[in-house]
Order: structure tokens, then C-alpha cells, then sequence
């Protein structure tokens, strides 16, 4: 019998390997840097088949940013931007789901960065659920997200030539989530 047509709570645990959480924001006014995370962890609730009771929450190691060029890591990880000295996790934890349609929905939650704790909808798609060779049970989701960096703290930039920023305020979150039930 699947889980997910089962009517107890199952929980899951965010298998990092096969999940990524990235980000994309705005440079030089009209190309994109795109980053992720590389150290995390999460749980992840649902009574069977229903994704109105579905929960979540995760902690995201700040120091753990990557965009593929160590000389920006280090500086995204001081003052100007994260400051993971001081605030070295990043939080969610839902509050609540709607707008429940099929596979989609709305999970809403607290999204803490740099000690600055807002609301924010992650709009998802759960995905399927399905056991690998070890007969693990898996699910997964996406979901996506913007957040303005400065309301967080994040304000650092650098004026162009051309009058515009160097770093985009818009960052636009998307998480691609593998969870083993436990």
C-alpha cells in the first residue's frame, strides 16, 4: 500500500544528495548568477494523500554557498551579504498550505536570514512517490520563491557605469526536494 493513500502522518527526511536548493539573482543588470547550498537538512510531514497537511521545515548552512567562484563564496559569506559568522543558518518552517489543486500547492512559512524572520510562499509541486532498488520510500517536491535580499540585511552593491547595480534586489529561490521516509 503507498503511503501517500495511507492515513497516517508520514515523515520524511530531505536526503541532500539527491536535493538541491539554488538561487538566481539579477548582475550587471541583465545576466544572472545562479548559486546554491550545499549543506542542509529538513523534515517533511503529510498525512497520506493530502497535501493540505503538509509541513515542512529546514536549516540551510550560510557558509555552504556556492556560485562556482571562490573569490565571491568568501565574499557573500562576510558582512556585506550573510554575514555567517554571526548567522551561520538560514530557516523555514511552515505556518500553513493552500491553494491545494492536484500535485500543486501554496506552503506558506517563516523564512529567517541573517536574523530577519518573514513570511513567504513557496509556490510547489509535489512531484511523486515511488521506492529505490533498497526499498526506501522516497517523495518529492519543487517549489519556488522571490524574496528581496535587502529586506534581510542583504544591501551591499556597487554602482555601474551605466548608472544601474551590480546585484539585482529580486532573488528568486527554487528548491528540487528528495525526501526518505522515515
Amino acid at each position: 500500500m503507498s503511503t501517500l493513500t495511507e492515513n497516517a502522518v508520514q515523515t520524511y527526511t530531505i536526503d541532500p544528495s539527491h536535493s538541491r536548493l539554488g538561487f538566481a539573482v539579477r548582475h550587471l543588470g541583465f545576466s544572472k548568477v545562479r548559486g546554491s547550498f550545499e549543506q542542509f537538512e529538513g523534515t517533511i510531514r503529510m498525512k497520506g494523500g493530502d497535501l493540505s497537511t503538509l509541513e515542512a521545515e529546514a536549516t540551510i548552512q550560510a557558509g555552504s554557498i556556492t556560485t562556482n567562484d571562490a573569490k565571491r563564496d568568501e565574499h557573500l559569506r562576510t558582512a556585506d551579504f550573510f554575514l555567517v559568522e554571526e548567522y551561520p543558518t538560514i530557516t523555514f518552517k511552515s505556518t500553513g498550505v493552500k491553494n491545494v489543486s492536484g500535485t500543486r500547492f501554496t506552503l506558506v512559512g517563516e523564512f529567517t536570514l541573517r536574523g530577519v524572520t518573514k513570511t513567504i510562499e513557496l509556490e510547489g509541486e509535489y512531484l511523486g512517490e515511488g521506492k529505490d532498488p533498497w526499498g526506501n520510500t522516497k517523495v518529492a517536491f519543487e517549489a519556488t520563491t522571490t524574496i528581496n535580499r535587502k529586506d534581510y540585511g542583504l544591501n551591499w552593491n556597487a554602482v555601474l557605469e551605466s548608472g544601474g547595480f551590480l546585484v539585482g534586489d529580486t532573488v528568486e529561490l527554487t528548491l528540487e526536494i528528495q525526501a526518505t521516509q522515515q
